[in-house]
């Protein structure tokens, strides 16, 4: 098995997960050539992976049916040993099936399972264990069905040299006026559409309370289409807090660089959540109780005790109620915890 192809070609959150799953692929198999086929909108973060050697962009099932055959073509001509889905569907079981490639292992689900001649039963409907778990136990399987020793992997998954992390905190010093000696907190309020999130309302007292204890700076970050939300947020907050808003960036892995300075990252279960605890940044997170979307279910990637998790209670009525979440609650529990790492 010298070429391995592994798709992960859904959104960034997920993409984030399958991190371990290219550290313990590569780390077992150091002389293999991994290539991660992605959409183009996490092309720069797999370009950022040091257990990825190579990178095709996934023209996604949406692209006309002459920009999936080319994709076909180029995925044939890489002749890979192996391929490895991480997420399956369709569109996927069909990519690897028509490219010939000869061992194809993903998660037995669904009908398009038919085109794997390697499958693994996982019932990930069932959340029972962290969506990276789920990557790391289809490594597990064939790396075992290789007859491969494990080399299990830890984090951090990603970091950058002091000199980078100098460099991008000296740019946002320059770019939003931030002062380098003190802490900085990003807060994402956005959702990116995949989650519920707290509302705007919820952030600003839970802002305003933390920044009560600990003094610091706020980063109000902002994806495409979310300025506004930003905007409003920094309305709600700019008479108690030193706050500036991060709109503008040079790209997702200048956005990852910038995200690797702060002090503490507050979202919901979005994309930039899964970056920062990527990073080991402390990550404070707010979570959906509903099966698929639980805080187990969509674990951070955070080493032990880095990551703080809330959801609202228990109950079909509730579980995705965000509104149910007590900021006061919050704070009591975020103020101990931040306490530990900013004494």
């Amino acid at each position: 098995m010298k070429k391995i192809l592994v798709v992960r070609n859904d959104k960034i959150g997920d993409f984030m997960l399958a991190w371990p799953s290219f550290a313990m692929l590569k780390q077992s198999l150091p002389d293999s050539e991994i290539t991660a086929l992605v959409p183009a909108y996490t092309k720069d973060l797999a370009l950022l992976c040091p257990w990825i050697d190579k990178v095709i962009v996934d023209c996604t099932k949406r692209a006309d049916k002459a920009a999936k055959r080319a994709l076909i073509s180029q995925i044939k001509a890489e002749q890979f040993d192996a391929s490895i889905c991480l997420f399956s569907d369709t569109y996927n079981a069909t990519l690897v099936w028509k490219a010939r490639i000869p061992y194809r292992l993903a998660p037995a689900t669904k009908f398009a399972q038919v085109l794997y001649n390697r499958r693994l039963k996982q019932r990930r409907s069932r959340s029972e264990k962290p969506e990276f778990e789920y990557n790391l136990d289809l490594i597990r399987f064939f790396l075992e069905d290789n007859r491969v020793a494990i080399k299990e992997p830890q984090g951090p998954y990603l970091t950058f040299n002091t000199d980078c992390l100098d460099a991008q905190r000296m740019k946002l010093d320059n770019l939003l006026g931030l002062d380098a000696s003190s802490r900085w907190c990003f807060v994402h309020a956005g959702s990116g559409g995949s989650a519920n999130n707290l509302s705007l309302n919820q952030y600003a007292g839970l802002i305003k309370g933390l920044a009560q204890s600990f003094g610091g700076e706020f980063v109000l970050t902002a994806g495409p289409g979310e300025e506004a939300m930003a905007a409003s947020l920094y309305e709600l907050v700019k008479d108690d807090v030193k706050a500036v808003i991060y709109d503008k960036n040079d790209g997702l892995e200048d956005f990852t660089r910038s995200l690797a300075c702060a002090d503490l990252f507050i979202a919901g279960s979005t994309g930039p959540l899964h970056i920062a605890a990527t990073l080991d940044v402390l990550t404070l997170g707010f979570f959906p109780n509903k099966r698929s979307a639980t805080p187990l279910r969509w674990q951070t990637l955070n080493t032990e005790g880095r990551h703080l998790a809330f959801c609202p209670p228990e109950g079909k009525e509730t579980e995705t109620d965000m509104g149910l979440i007590e900021v006061d609650e919050v704070l009591v529990r975020a103020k101990t915890w931040v306490a530990q790492y900013w004494s």
